[in-house]
C-alpha cells in the first residue's frame, strides 16, 4: 500500500535561522509515528509545511501523492488531514455542542455521533461554553473534533500538553480507537513516557535536524532502553 506520507530533504528557514533542514521519512497507512524533540526542534515547522500553511521551503513533501501546494491553500489539508495545532482552533464562545455542529458544516467528512461519544466517555457536558472549560478539557474538546472525522492523516501537534497525567492514557487510548486502519497519525511531542506505548515509530529532532529515527521496538531494542531514555540521553544537553 503507498504511503500516506512521503517526505525528502525538507528545509524551511525563517530569515538566516534554519529551522529544518536535510528531513526524510514517510508514513504508512494504519502506522502512529511521533516527532520527538524538545521546544524548537523544528516539529511545528514540519507539520505546518504538510498541512500547507508554509510553502516556501526547499524539497518534496507529497500526501496522498500529490504536494500541498497543488490544490489552493488549505483544499489538501481538508480533503486528506485532521489537524489539530498547537494552539485553540475552536471559537471559546461556542459551547461544545456547537463547536460539533461548527465542524460537521465545515467538513464533509464530520461524524456528530462519533464526537458526541468521545465527549460523553470524557464526561463533557454539551452545554458549556468552550471558555468556561479547564484548558484540560479544552485539549480534550479540541482532540475530539480532530479524531471526529474520516481522514487518511491526523496530524497531532503536542495532543497531551494541557493535560492531566491522569488523563493522558484515556487520550491516548482514544487516538487509537478512532482511526481506521487505512489512515495513519503522525504526532509531536517532548512528553515521550506516556505516549511511546501507542508509537509504531520515532523520528528523533535536533535543531531542525533528524538524529535518529527508527521503529520504535527497533530502537528500543538496539539501545537497550525505553524511547523515553533514549530521549533524555540524546538531549541531556540540549
Amino acid at each position: 500500500m503507498d504511503n500516506i506520507l512521503e517526505i525528502t530533504d525538507l528545509g524551511k528557514r525563517y530569515g538566516r535561522m534554519v529551522a529544518v533542514e536535510g528531513v526524510r521519512f514517510s508514513l504508512a497507512p494504519g502506522k502512529i509515528l511521533g516527532l520527538l524533540g524538545p521546544n524548537g526542534s523544528g516539529k511545528t515547522t514540519i507539520m505546518k509545511v504538510i498541512m500547507g500553511l508554509l510553502t516556501d521551503y526547499t524539497g518534496e513533501v507529497r500526501i496522498a501523492g500529490a504536494p500541498p501546494e497543488v490544490h489552493p491553500p488549505g483544499v489538501a489539508a481538508n480533503r486528506y488531514i485532521s489537524y489539530l495545532p498547537d494552539a485553540g482552533h475552536i471559537p471559546t464562545w461556542f459551547t461544545t455542542e456547537q463547536a460539533i455542529r461548527f465542524f460537521a458544516d465545515f467538513y464533509t467528512d464530520f461524524d456528530e455521533a462519533k464526537a458526541g461519544e468521545m465527549l460523553d466517555a470524557m464526561k463533557i457536558p454539551r452545554h458549556k461554553r468552550v471558555k468556561a472549560l479547564s484548558r484540560g478539557m479544552q485539549e480534550k474538546v479540541q482532540l475530539a473534533m480532530v479524531m471526529a472525522r474520516r481522514a487518511k492523516l491526523y496530524i497531532l501537534d503536542e495532543p497531551i500538553g494541557a493535560v492531566d497525567p491522569a488523563s493522558r492514557d484515556f487520550i491516548l487510548n482514544t487516538l487509537l480507537a478512532h482511526y481506521a486502519e487505512d489512515s495513519a497519525i503522525l504526532l509531536s511531542s517532548h512528553i515521550i513516557a506516556d505516549i511511546e506505548s501507542v508509537l509504531d515509530e520515532a523520528v528523533f529532532l535536533r535543531e531542525g535536524k533528524i538524529c535518529m529515527m527508527g521503529e520504535a521496538d527497533a530502537l528500543r531494542q538496539e539501545r537497550g532502553m525505553s524511547l523515553d531514555q533514549i530521549f533524555r540521553e540524546v538531549f541531556r544537553n540540549a
